[in-house]
């Protein structure tokens, strides 16, 4: 493996084990009026469109089992969601990489809105508590609007930018 991809996968892991240790912070202490959004999946997603060759699926898996267990939800349903919408994403870079950033966006936002609707069929189906339909509503479009952000501080912070047609090809070669 090349040394690059060790160090973006590193920073990957920190940055991820960051915002669930934000997470886990009792910072309020009354009632939580609106969800927040999911930061780790506008990063995961952030990255997988840019830098897919630094994040391997038992990664990906990994981080976000130990988020399921840490934030008590069942443990693995939300970990298969993204596994699947992170390889869906892998699939596509290629084909969205020259597209502008509102067109990212836009697709971001449906694969994440069908990543909760998913999880929520299949939470309804097993019969497993559901939170309410309006909290879902309001963390997705919180998500949503937050993706620009992350992409902007990973941007900005980490140097995370989308691969060239030219450094895809070379690292097509070089595998």
């Amino acid at each position: 493996m090349p040394r690059q991809v060790l160090i973006g996968t590193g920073i990957f892991v920190l940055c991820q084990v960051a915002i669930l240790f934000g997470r886990l912070l009792p910072l309020s202490t009354g009632n939580i009026s609106r969800p927040g959004p999911d930061l780790a999946l506008c990063l995961l997603l952030a990255w997988m469109l840019r830098r897919p060759d630094q994040l391997a699926a038992p990664v990906i898996a990994a981080l976000f089992l130990l988020e399921d267990i840490l934030l008590l939800r069942p443990p693995g349903l939300w970990t298969v969601c993204v596994l699947i919408a992170s390889e869906f994403a892998r699939s596509r870079e290629g084909r969205w990489r020259d597209q502008p950033f509102m067109v990212e966006w836009f697709r971001v936002s449906i694969l994440m809105g069908a990543m909760m609707l998913g999880y929520r069929v299949v939470q309804i189906v097993f019969l497993l508590p559901v939170p309410a339909l309006g909290n879902v509503a309001l963390q997705y479009i919180s998500t949503v609007g937050f993706y620009p952000l992350v992409v902007l501080a990973a941007r900005w912070l980490i140097g995370l930018r989308r691969v060239s047609a030219a450094e895809a090809e070379m690292m097509r070669y070089s595998r």
